[in-house]
């Protein structure tokens, strides 16, 4: 039984409302932020198999991102966020909170210490001094020791087109470059492509892009052509820890919803899920994410919304309102004959 959306039709299946008979289960990605370490394979992985174009080796200031965002030859960003929190956040989500049979210690004294009695390359970085050669005016990472190491921790996570159950890029696309495959994934057919860019306005998340050497639109195809041949993703392939999960997207909800009813149980309280509920503005996501911090803080849009929801209703109103001045116009011209 599927459920209706006020602007856009039935909400359970895409690729059967698209015209495929007999479709495989909708697949999706769900990405756990949580034990993401932003080694960046996803990215390495997706342009490999899929011939993405190098877009940029120079760091950009931004810890470790030499991205950015999600572009035309970026279909995978892993996102470095550094916060000025106790590094017992970073994993567990916990700071101060008793630990261990005695209960005398805390998440992050536990963590100080582990740290300090770990041995690491680079001059024991982040637990002793480092020697660089010369005065360092103290510069970061000259004296950084295991006291202000537990001051910050990371938020890494690993971005890609959300394959909207409501795809504004669908809407919008005039030539049909765009469509919706049998696994409920939105793709760009290049060869139909022709560069005009209202894709490009019609994502809410600011996904698809065009390459500026030939004009066209380009995006993540979910690996397409791995899954016509009974193939995982990539970039969820080289993924190390799992952090990007694969598979039929209503498993995927409900691992989602395992994982963060544990998180919560232990004390993770502002772990949430986005683009998991499938009554927000674009119907939910084929690719949504356990985050460990509100949306914002990753880049996303809190409230997510397709563009063209509403041409429906705008259609409406401007037939009421033209109806309306012709029957003004027409009252005018009557009301004239009569005066005469």
């Amino acid at each position: 039984m599927t459920r209706e959306n006020s602007f856009h039709g039935p909400l359970a299946d895409p690729a059967g409302e698209a015209g495929h008979e007999d479709h495989p289960p909708r697949m999706g990605f769900f990405t756990d932020t949580s034990v993401c370490i932003g080694c960046k394979a996803c990215e390495v992985a997706c342009k490999e198999w899929n011939a993405v174009p190098e877009d940029g080796i120079e760091l950009l200031g931004m810890s470790y991102d030499n991205t950015g965002s999600l572009g035309a030859s970026s279909w995978r960003h892993v996102a470095f966020i550094e916060q000025q929190r106790p590094l017992g956040h970073q994993d567990a989500g916990l700071t101060d909170l008793p630990v261990g049979p005695s209960s005398t210690e805390t998440t992050t004294e536990v963590v100080a210490e582990a740290l300090e009695a770990t041995e690491r390359g680079g001059a024991n970085l982040g637990t002793a001094p480092v020697d660089l050669g010369f005065p360092s005016f103290d510069l970061p990472g000259a004296g950084s020791g295991v006291e202000n190491r537990t001051q910050f921790r990371w938020l890494m996570s690993s971005d890609v087109c959300k394959h909207c159950t409501h795809a504004g890029c669908l809407d919008v696309c005039p030539t049909g470059a765009l469509f919706r495959t049998e696994f409920g994934t939105v793709v760009v057919q290049q060869d139909i492509c022709n560069g005009c860019g209202y894709c490009v306005s019609g994502c809410p998340y600011g996904v698809i892009d065009r390459r500026p050497d030939d004009g066209r639109a380009w995006k993540c195809t979910m690996c397409y052509d791995r899954l016509r041949a009974d193939m995982e993703p990539a970039c969820a392939k080289a993924c190390p820890t799992d952090s990007i999960q694969f598979g039929p997207l209503d498993e995927l909800r409900e691992r989602a919803d395992r994982r963060l009813a544990d998180l919560h149980a232990i004390g993770v309280s502002e772990a949430q899920l986005y683009g998991r509920d499938p009554e927000d503005g674009v119907g939910g996501d084929g690719a949504f994410f356990l985050l460990l911090d509100d949306p914002e803080v990753y880049g996303f849009p809190p409230d997510p919304v397709v563009p063209a929801r509403d041409i429906k209703s705008m259609w409406q109103h401007a037939g009421t309102a033209a109806a309306m001045m012709v029957a003004a116009s027409a009252a005018v011209f009557l009301g004239g004959r009569r005066r005469r």
